[in-house]
């Protein structure tokens, strides 16, 4: 199966200007946990509830903290066109739960969480790629060093 067949189109994105009061206040209109970032028609990072948490209020910073200071700016991401399962197991390998989508001509078109894949994917693909994903550590660890 391709991931333009599993995958959310409908998008909620936010600008590296909006504060972090906006995008938590988008994630609950929307009952999701992560944000594409978006400057112009260019994807520049992922803002999360985790990041919202941990990097701007564990840290100080007040409700209308950007977006852009607290947001990760390493953007993984997949493609329409590549199969559930190759991307299922990259997901595990970089310890991450959800991935902008973008066509060939690296424009936004949907996400692909782990869930997308559970309700389409082989119960051991899903499986395996979810284990990869809770593994402890990871470059997307935000413990304190």
């Amino acid at each position: 199966m391709r991931v333009r067949e599993a995958m959310s189109a409908d998008v909620c994105l936010a600008h590296p200007e909006t504060s972090i009061r906006e995008a938590a206040r988008m994630m609950g209109e929307h009952d999701i946990g992560a944000l594409p970032v978006a400057d112009g028609d260019r994807l520049v990072g992922m803002i999360t509830d985790r990041d919202i948490a941990l990097r701007a209020i564990a840290e100080g910073q007040g409700p209308d903290c950007r977006v852009a200071d607290v947001m990760t700016h390493e953007v993984m991401y997949c493609f329409d066109d590549e199969e559930t399962d190759v991307v299922a197991q990259n997901m595990g390998d970089i310890q991450v739960r959800r991935l902008p989508v973008l066509n060939r001509d690296k424009r936004l078109v949907g996400i692909l969480a782990m869930g997308d894949l559970a309700r389409c994917e082989d119960v051991m693909q899903t499986g395996s790629a979810m284990a990869g994903i809770s593994r402890p550590g990871g470059a997307h660890n935000q413990a304190v060093h």
